[in-house]
């Protein structure tokens, strides 16, 4: 057979697939379906190799050639098939659609389009789509470029509206990749939402596929379809379009956009069933090896032109290696979202980068808020501990958490980073847990009444408990005050996240992986990591979790003492995860010790390749001999009855190659084939492995099953070391922290100096003292307004949190609550007003200065008069003096106010003061602000 034979072949093959009635020229029958490929049609230069036919009519032809020719070298001939006269054909229009094929690759191009480019596709499009793109005036392509109105930008972000607008530039150019860069926090779903909504209404999409990480963030993604309404209608989206959150294998023909998760679409496709819970986990978390790459068949239940675009929500590393086949199949623009992009993301989507918006830009901007890291470190942590033989000491099983007290045989050393996995030590969680409430209380948010919303990251969900447990007995909390939100809680996690989201308790959160990525806690204003991250992407997307600000009356309604917005977020650094070294993407190479954790999420996620399912085989047979009675017990009970090592020597019999053999003659048999050993073709061969494989594989869709065996791996107990007692090394703001304080500091004090002439409250501290007018609230109020917006962000909260973090020794009143007014005190300690000469100046709340000055304003007042002030009066006097603390000055029309008016008002002051009441207002207001 000769390399075009082949590859006719391989085509003759694809287009009955496709739903096409393949015919010779001497068999002609157009009336055989809708979809019709005529092999050699003659034509005026000479013969097609297939001639297409819809409804009768010639709408296209299919150039075939050997393997390995380049396809784009032989278009020229295609396109003049397309202009040449077919035989018998009364048409006078070219042909619109052209294929190029070697069997193996297919590249197509719609002569319709407005700057027709040949694309390449998996599969051969079936008959009825063709024929729907014809009842069409003009083509997908067509529409993005002349139908796309001008983008609505009211209560659009500017990075929204760039997002929008640059995206739909790409399509108009027909860019088969976009990426769009958008920080956390900054409105990405959104953002898609409104570009998915224009495309189906303006462009004429038919389907929209909206790939997600996880089956958590396909539900919150459904949610916001769901409250999304556009600009020009009043309906909500899901009244206009049928969104479809995918949970089975069959995608609803009517809907126009399908949410899920790449696992569950490579299920789909395949036609292998998979278990919720393999969506639960991010593929960012999973250990992958090449061989488990997904090969992908064409399916004609789910055709390649299923789908015009597929959004990917936070497009991870995972998509561009193992899974990209499925993207590859449909026949889609792709358009990726993500807050972390690396050099992969680029490189995937061919460096079109249609918009940027950094996390430094959306802080600028007063869409997310900046950070501070803190650190904790123990003794423990840093150099880990021994724990000597023959020490009596708790032996907890890791499944059942039971304990049983007994000597330890030999001595045990480890190291920090074996903590929480073989030996946990209650002390160390305690003393992080007593260090970081320590430190919320008295540094990070001194003022606060109840403790921020907190969210802790755990290594497990075994670790996730010990941490529960203690910060329950170290803040002498009951249960609703801290709780464990993971897939495995015992509780519905979905209402504990609501539950965290919205309402007062839990004040602190514990989770392993749920949400660590995506998923939004506005309110969370603290990030404790007890676990350390060593992918660069993943780590920020965690970080991601705290970024997102929020209004004063929204974080009030869940942390009542809050005193304004969000400002920022901490970061306290329990284990060095913002030292640890970090990678750009976890490398796909094969390693020999994959964990048997991933190996088994694996094949929950649809990986059957060989090296897959062998490891797993000799891993559970091997693990049969390790455990104990009662820990086979457990699996075997969670198994349905069938022991760890027959699980293992079941995917082991299920690739031996007589068995797969004798599967395929039994299925010929039963299909009334007639095959020997021999005969069988290689596609038989590889189904009836698929079938064994499948088989064998099926018991691992239980998340039950795949917990006890990762709770018994290794190790059966973990030790409980109560022996070695930790202490806090050091707990303090990171060199990072302080760095960024001296930055804010350094803004503010060029700011001051380059608007001095600008702004009235400034004019007032600049000017010489005999020509100092008045300074108002007003004129507080108006800088205040000035530096607190974006870029600047410098509210008077943040200032003086800086200026306490590198000048501590100068700074008092720290964790007092701030007043607008301090905003006066920061001025003068910026500019070195106040102190005396050669003394170190001094940064006190502006009520704390007024108090002073009051003090020596009073003594001197008394000591030049023959008469002090009476009690009475200075009752009055002291009520004023709090006034001008609060406000900046104290005048006729402030006793109309609730605590002035108390005592009797305007009236009663000048019946206690007479005719000085407006000389000694006067004087307050210099001696007091001045």
């Amino acid at each position: 057979m000769t390399p075009e034979a082949k590859a006719r072949e391989q085509i003759d093959q694809k287009l009955v697939a496709a739903g096409w009635v393949l015919q010779d020229m001497k068999q002609l029958n157009l009336g055989a379906g809708l979809g019709v490929a005529v092999r050699e049609y003659p034509t005026d230069t000479g013969p097609a190799d297939y001639a297409l036919f819809l409804d009768r009519k010639a709408i296209g032809v299919i150039e075939a050639k050997p393997d390995h020719t380049i396809l784009t070298f032989v278009e020229d001939q295609t396109a003049r098939y397309a202009f040449s006269a077919l035989k018998w054909r009364m048409q006078a229009e070219p042909l619109p659609f052209l294929f190029e094929s070697t069997g193996q690759v297919i590249r197509f191009t719609d002569g319709r389009d407005p700057a027709p480019r040949s694309r390449e596709l998996f599969h051969f499009f079936r008959p009825e789509y063709l024929a729907e793109m014809l009842s069409h005036p003009d083509t997908l392509r067509g529409r993005l470029v002349a139908r796309m109105p001008a983008l609505p930008e009211r209560n659009l972000r500017d990075c929204q509206v760039s997002a929008v607008t640059g995206l739909e530039k790409s399509l108009a150019l027909n860019k088969p990749r976009a990426l769009v860069h958008m920080a956390t926090g900054a409105g990405k779903t959104f953002t898609a939402i409104t570009s998915v909504y224009r495309l189906l209404k303006f462009g004429g999409a038919r389907r929209v596929l909206f790939l997600v990480d996880t089956r958590n963030l396909g539900k919150q993604a459904h949610q916001e379809f769901m409250a999304y309404t556009p600009p020009d209608d009043g309906r909500k989206f899901t009244e206009l379009y049928n969104v479809q959150r995918l949970a089975s294998s069959t995608i609803d023909p009517h809907a126009q956009v399908v949410i899920s998760t790449i696992q569950r679409m490579y299920s789909v496709l395949s036609g292998e069933p998979i278990d919720e819970s393999a969506e639960d986990v991010s593929l960012n978390e999973v250990q992958q090896s090449p061989r488990q790459a997904k090969v992908v068949r064409y399916n004609p239940d789910l055709p390649v032109e299923t789908f015009d675009f597929i959004v990917i929500d936070e497009c991870h590393r995972s998509i561009y290696n193992l899974w990209m086949q499925v993207l590859d199949y449909f026949d889609a623009f792709l358009i990726g979202l993500t807050a972390t992009p690396d050099k992969r993301t680029f490189g995937f989507f061919k460096e079109n980068i249609v918009a940027e918006y950094t996390y430094e830009q959306s802080v600028a901007d007063g869409v997310n808020v900046g950070y501070d890291v803190f650190e904790i470190e123990t003794e423990v942590t840093k150099k880990g501990a021994l724990l000597a033989a023959r020490e009596w000491v708790d032996h907890r099983d890791r499944q059942t958490r039971k304990r049983r007290w007994a000597e330890t045989e030999e001595d045990s050393a480890y190291t920090g980073k074996e903590l929480d996995r073989s030996v946990v030590n209650p002390s160390q969680i305690r003393q992080v847990i007593q260090a970081m409430k320590t430190a919320l209380e008295t540094t990070i948010f001194p003022t606060r009444k109840e403790v921020p919303k907190t969210l802790i990251f755990a290594k497990t969900d075994s670790h996730a408990d010990d941490i529960i447990q203690i910060v329950r007995e170290v803040y002498g909390q009951g249960n609703a005050f801290c709780k464990k939100v993971t897939y495995k809680a015992e509780e519905d996690a979905d209402t504990i996240l609501s539950n965290f989201r919205n309402d007062y308790n839990p004040r602190i959160a514990v989770t392993v992986d749920m949400i660590a990525t995506g998923t939004d806690v506005n309110p969370l204003e603290v990030l404790l990591f007890m676990r350390d991250v060593r992918s660069k992407g993943y780590y920020e997307q965690m970080k991601g979790r705290g970024v997102r600000s929020l209004g004063f009356d929204d974080l009030q309604r869940v942390s009542n003492s809050a005193d304004s917005a969000k400002t920022r977020f901490v970061l306290i650094d329990a284990v060095g995860v913002e030292k640890s070294l970090k990678t750009e993407s976890r490398p796909l190479e094969k390693k020999p010790g994959m964990p048997l954790k991933d190996l088994l999420q694996g094949v929950a996620m649809g990986h059957r390749d060989d090296d897959t399912v062998l490891s797993l085989a000799n891993r559970l047979v091997r693990l049969a001999k390790q455990l104990d009675e009662k820990a086979q017990k457990r699996i075997e009970k969670a198994s349905g009855g069938v022991p760890v090592g027959e699980l293992g020597k079941a995917l082991l019999v299920a690739l031996d190659p007589d068995r797969i053999v004798a599967t395929a003659l039994a299925t010929a048999q039963v299909r009334g084939i007639t095959r020997i050993e021999g005969t069988l073709t290689e596609g038989e061969l590889q189904e009836a492995r698929n079938q064994r494989v499948a088989a064998a594989c099926l018991p691992f869709d239980a998340p039950e099953l795949r917990d006890q065996i990762e709770g018994v791996r290794g190790e059966r107990e973990q030790l409980i070391d109560h022996v070695n007692l930790d202490q806090v090394a050091f707990a303090g703001y990171s060199a990072q922290a302080e760095d960024e304080a001296r930055k804010v500091i350094q803004t503010f004090s060029e700011y001051l100096a380059t608007h001095r002439d600008e702004i009235a409250a400034l004019g007032f501290f600049y000017q010489q003292p005999y020509q100092r007018r008045a300074l108002t609230f007003e004129m507080i109020e108006e800088l205040h307004d000035h530096l607190s917006r974006p870029p600047l962000m410098l509210t008077t909260e943040r200032l003086w949190s800086a200026y306490a973090r590198v000048h501590a020794s100068q700074v008092k009143g720290a964790d007092q609550k701030r007043q607008l007014t301090d905003l006066i005190s920061l001025v003068r300690f910026a500019s070195g007003m106040g102190a005396a000469e050669g003394e170190q100046a001094e940064l006190r709340p502006f009520a704390d200065e007024v108090d002073k000055r009051f003090a020596d304003w009073v003594f001197r007042h008394n000591a030049q008069r023959a008469t002090a002030f009476t009690p009475e009066q200075m009752d009055w006097l002291r009520l004023m003096k709090d006034h001008i603390a609060a406000s900046c000055a104290i005048e006729r029309g402030h006793f109309n106010y609730a605590a002035f008016a108390a005592k009797g008002g305007l009236q009663k002051a000048w019946g206690v003061f007479g005719e000085q009441l407006d000389p000694l207002m006067d004087e307050m207001n210099m001696e007091l602000v001045a």
